[in-house]
């Protein structure tokens, strides 16, 4: 792919640079995963989420092991995935994170999408993103509603 066509499909972003790994396969770009230690097809919203990755785990230390991502779970006999899921040590949901592509706004369809998937998981944080804008959440369980945080969630464990 031309270097001018990369960069428009794939920006870069408001978040650390990652340098992530990109290969070219039977003419698809492919970008190394390293949370399930694969190759993916490179998408625009596979662009934030593995950006998204490296500033969680390289830049904020969030361990490794504790995320996952693209977890399935059934809404209205829907098959949905989240983008990133965080659990905390005793292995509950704790930060979701719900990627866009960097063209797509964040905009109440976000919010009501990752809030489903919220409600499933029962997570402390989540983070709506598109690799430009974030937005932070968390969830006040005893009010029954999100509160805008201005920072992203520390670590789910102490040192």
């Amino acid at each position: 792919m031309k270097e001018v066509l990369f960069k428009e499909k794939f920006p870069q972003l408001n978040l650390p640079e990652c340098n992530p790994r990109i290969t070219e396969e039977e003419g698809r770009l492919l970008i190394f995963d390293s949370i399930r230690k694969k190759h993916l097809v490179l998408t625009p919203e596979e662009w934030v989420r593995q950006h998204w990755i490296y500033f969680l785990v390289e830049k904020n230390q969030y361990p490794k092991g504790l995320l996952v991502t693209e977890k399935g779970l059934t809404y209205n006999k829907l098959q949905k995935r989240t983008d990133i899921l965080v659990r905390n040590q005793e292995g509950a949901p704790y930060l979701l994170v719900e990627c866009k592509a960097p063209n797509v706004p964040i905009n109440q369809k976000t919010v009501d999408q990752a809030a489903i998937y919220h409600f499933k998981l029962k997570s402390n944080f989540l983070i709506l993103s598109n690799g430009f804008s974030h937005i932070f959440l968390k969830y006040d369980f005893s009010k029954n509603q999100f509160l805008q945080e201005k920072n992203l969630p520390k670590a789910p464990f102490s040192h």
